[in-house]
């Protein structure tokens, strides 16, 4: 009965976060739904400590983009890159398309999937704004879609790839080979679905007079500080550090540049970042906490052991990879990650299935707006710029453009 209620709970709480409903914070859901799992006493309050502990990398790390993507965007940096962004454009919709969707795939790749919603829409959004778009929409699509698809380039394009493998990442030098094409394919037929489906919008003139406007010092810094912050995260994850804890020190450090260089008070950038983002994250992580409880890890476990013997390796891929993937989006890919990593360490997956599983979690989340915690971030972000999406028109977007591109990149596993 202790487990049918877990069930339950955790059922409610993924509702609320999902359908938001009178409006209320996604953040509140979440730590509801944590809290009412201890008073119910259906956790005890050491798993549920230990649950918000295995986060702290996570934690660690959003607070270190979010500091760096609201230092950015207090220095008008935003601004600058979107003047810059519209006049390469020269009055075309397709052209300005094509620019975001390039920018988004190179910040994905080095600053992860969480920095592309972060740092990318509050710049995709100026840059609208400074070409005079009257449908914003399709561009800062490509910022939740592009964030997702992009996100097995490298080991740190995501946060749940370190996830998925744990202590066992692959050295950068075999996973290039490993996922190189399944990311190509992703990329590029999310582009195209993506664009497709935004057609009628991008028939539009753009403005072609733009006004560069002069970057201030602090934007300056605050550039510097965003390429060293790629450059630590890339040498972390060649000697096997977590990302957490440097990802912080490049945010605060270049934050507290910043503000000291500009003489302005640091509670402007402090008050503008989304920390609601860290408590939501922490509720998940409960969440998860107590559904292993209920034997789900062992279970799953049992079932990828026995498909592999009865149906082989390939067909257990193919089950795998597109299970997880919609999956994903009825728990949120951070903790569905949580969960695989435990099953295909467990059950000591084949290669290749454990490689179908990573690109479900990576592309799944592209189904619904909270698929993985880089749409959740985008949503927050869009709130901020006065747009708003809602789950039902994300879902008919997400339901064409991931699974053409789950099918083709899982495809590409066998190239």
């Amino acid at each position: 009965m202790a487990h049918i209620f877990i069930w339950i709970i955790s059922f409610l709480t993924i509702a609320g976060v999902i359908i938001r409903p009178f409006k209320i914070s996604e953040a509140i859901w979440a730590v509801g739904g944590a809290v009412l799992l201890l008073i119910a006493r259906l956790i005890l309050p050491t798993e549920g400590w230990s649950g918000i502990i295995k986060g702290t990398d996570v934690y660690l790390f959003l607070t270190g983009m979010m500091l760096l993507a609201e230092t950015a965007r207090e220095e008008k940096l935003f601004d600058w890159l979107a003047a810059h962004a519209t006049k390469m454009a020269k009055g075309s919709a397709n052209r300005l398309f094509l620019l975001i969707y390039l920018v988004g795939i190179i910040v994905t790749a080095f600053l992860s999937n969480d920095a592309t919603a972060v740092v990318l829409t509050p710049a995709v959004a100026a840059a609208v704004k400074a070409a005079k778009v009257n449908k914003p929409l399709p561009y800062l699509l490509i910022c939740a879609f592009i964030a997702n698809a992009a996100s097995f380039v490298l080991p740190i394009s995501n946060p749940a790839n370190l996830v998925i493998y744990g202590a066992h990442m692959p050295p950068l030098l075999q996973w290039l080979p490993q996922y190189i094409l399944p990311s190509f394919f992703a990329i590029v037929s999310t582009y195209f679905m993506l664009r497709f489906t935004q057609r009628d919008a991008l028939k539009e003139r753009i403005e072609t007079n733009i006004v560069i406007p002069a970057l201030s010092q602090g934007g300056k810094t605050a550039i510097i500080g965003i390429a060293a912050t790629a450059m630590i995260l890339l040498i972390s994850s060649a000697i096997d550090i977590q990302l957490g804890l440097p990802t912080a020190i490049a945010g605060i450090l270049t934050s507290a540049i910043v503000i000291i260089r500009a003489r302005k008070n640091p509670w402007i950038v402090i008050k503008g970042v989304s920390w609601e983002v860290i408590p939501l994250v922490a509720g998940l992580f409960v969440i998860v906490e107590a559904l292993n409880k209920t034997g789900v890890t062992q279970s799953l476990t049992n079932i990828l052991v026995n498909a592999n013997v009865a149906h082989g390796i390939t067909s257990t891929a193919w089950y795998s990879g597109v299970i997880v993937a919609f999956s994903c989006n009825l728990l949120n890919n951070l903790p569905a990650g949580l969960i695989a990593g435990h099953v295909i360490q467990a059950a000591n997956a084949p290669e290749l299935v454990k490689s179908a599983v990573l690109i479900g979690v990576d592309l799944g989340p592209n189904l619904s707006i909270t698929g993985s915690l880089a749409t959740i971030l985008w949503l927050v972000a869009l709130r901020r710029e006065g747009q708003h999406v809602s789950a039902w028109t994300f879902l008919k977007l997400g339901a064409l453009i991931m699974t053409v591109a789950l099918l083709f990149s899982l495809a590409a596993l066998w190239i």
